[in-house]
């Protein structure tokens, strides 16, 4: 099997490294996880030999994603939070498999199409490799097309370039396995008068907005009479009631506080009929995460538990939280991926957690969804925090099922349609002679995050 990537074998599937989204400084591995990197790399040689291939056509196995995931829990040692494979599975095609196999539904709420200009030199790039990553190379059936924070004359990603992308995967038999966000900051003059033409022409499936950004660097709050209650107020009428809003990952001091998730609860409980989906459930990255203490500073996920309890805002209701960098941020760390995820199916619901990855910043999603189907929160944990188990059926509710509620689709009907598309067809095909390039594309380093800052003039900080 001839492999165009990554021939030798040098990159792990499974991608824990400094990446970041553009929206904050990368953060450097810790010591353990660098020991974790070096580990899956012995193991993979080791392994390799044992099952009789190549190295780099076993990292492309599930053989190689599992011994992957076998490496960091034997770095991490016993933690909060461990990625349940027996030891066969590093070396049986079989018990890996069927331990990071799937024919779940997957919706992936938070999707990005990087214009070239902001990709590293040398990423794969354009809408082909774009529906590759995403739909060839993870297991991902649908995905919702989203924006960052900009003015109105300087966008990344404008919504016709958004369409256009959409476009290509919609003339594949009219596959619909893309949707899209329409971008709003009601803090920005014209925006809120622009929903119109992003409901009526461009068909958007909900809104994007970004409390910690505005045109002279200051945020807003949902609940400001002058600028959120508008936009929500207009959300409702013009029939499109799903708002998605950035939280966590603050943009700086001067909107640390609009990044809070204080005001959620206070709009969610006033507009009952209005889902607002928080995009990376408030996450701060570089904050571990921790057991939620009523009397401990709000930050992180803990800002959002703190907002919805003060607010009388019980789970499962209109308040959904979203995994995207959230879930790729903790997976390296086993007991802020513990108390994240417990946390968030405790207080927000076991039917109000949604599956989100933020790529292609940090390439094809499938490490992502290999590494949540392996996860379990530790026995310890759960008796002590009241924290669930992650059985199948919550792993099926959180891929793609608690999202279809607020988006108004059926998943029969898309997996119908979706297995018969071409998409589909390419993906059967593609399967027999896999080439997945194991590469992100977001910033690694503090000077490739500030060349994308000054790439999109500033605005993004």
């Amino acid at each position: 099997m001839k492999h165009r990537h990554d021939p030798d074998g040098e990159r792990l599937p499974i991608k824990v490294d400094s990446t970041s989204n553009g929206e904050f400084v990368p953060i450097p591995l810790t010591a353990r996880q660098r020991e974790a990197n070096r580990l899956a790399r012995q193991q993979a040689t080791e392994n390799a030999k044992r099952a009789g291939m190549g190295r780099r056509a076993f990292l492309v196995s599930a053989c190689g994603a599992a011994s992957t995931l076998l490496a960091f829990n034997a770095a991490a040692g016993k933690r909060g939070g461990t990625f349940e494979l027996m030891a066969e599975a590093a070396v049986d095609p079989e018990a890996a498999a069927q331990a990071l196999g799937g024919k779940e539904f997957i919706f992936d709420v938070q999707g990005h199409f990087i214009g070239e200009a902001a990709l590293r030199p040398g990423s794969p790039r354009g809408p082909k490799n774009f529906i590759k990553d995403v739909f060839l190379d993870s297991d991902t059936d649908m995905m919702v097309l989203s924006f960052v924070p900009s003015r109105r004359d300087s966008e990344p990603l404008t919504i016709r370039e958004a369409d256009a992308v959409r476009q290509i995967v919609d003339d594949l038999e009219g596959s619909h396995r893309l949707l899209l966000h329409g971008r709003v900051n009601p803090n920005q003059a014209g925006d809120i008068e622009g929903m119109d033409e992003l409901a009526e022409r461009w068909g958007v499936s909900a809104w994007k907005t970004y409390t910690q950004w505005g045109p002279d660097g200051r945020g807003y709050f949902l609940s400001d009479p002058g600028t959120g209650i508008p936009f929500i107020e207009k959300a409702r009428r013009l029939g499109v009631k799903v708002i998605c809003i950035h939280k966590g990952i603050p943009f700086g001091g001067r909107s640390y506080e609009h990044s809070l998730c204080d005001d959620v609860g206070v709009v969610a409980k006033q507009f009952p009929d209005v889902s607002f989906i928080i995009y990376h459930s408030g996450w701060v990255p570089g904050q571990p995460e921790r057991a939620y203490e009523p009397n401990a500073k709000r930050e992180g996920v803990d800002s959002l538990v703190r907002s919805l309890l003060d607010n009388g805002v019980s789970p499962n209701s209109n308040v959904y939280a979203e995994l995207g960098s959230t879930w790729r941020g903790v997976m390296g760390d086993p007991d802020s991926a513990a108390h994240c995820l417990g946390k968030l199916l405790k207080y927000v619901g076991e039917n109000n957690v949604l599956w989100g990855t933020d790529s292609i910043w940090y390439g094809s999603p499938q490490d992502q969804i290999q590494a949540f189907r392996a996860f379990q929160i530790a026995p310890e944990f759960q008796e002590r925090h009241g924290y669930p188990a992650m059985t199948p059926e919550r792993r099926v509710k959180v891929f793609g099922l608690n999202a279809t509620k607020p988006y108004q689709i059926s998943a029969d009907e898309v997996l119908k349609r979706a297995g018969r598309d071409t998409i589909a067809t390419r993906r059967f095909a593609y399967a027999e002679n896999p080439d997945p390039h194991f590469l992100t594309f977001g910033p690694k380093t503090r000077r490739e995050f500030n060349r994308l800052v000054r790439l999109h003039g500033g605005s993004r900080v």
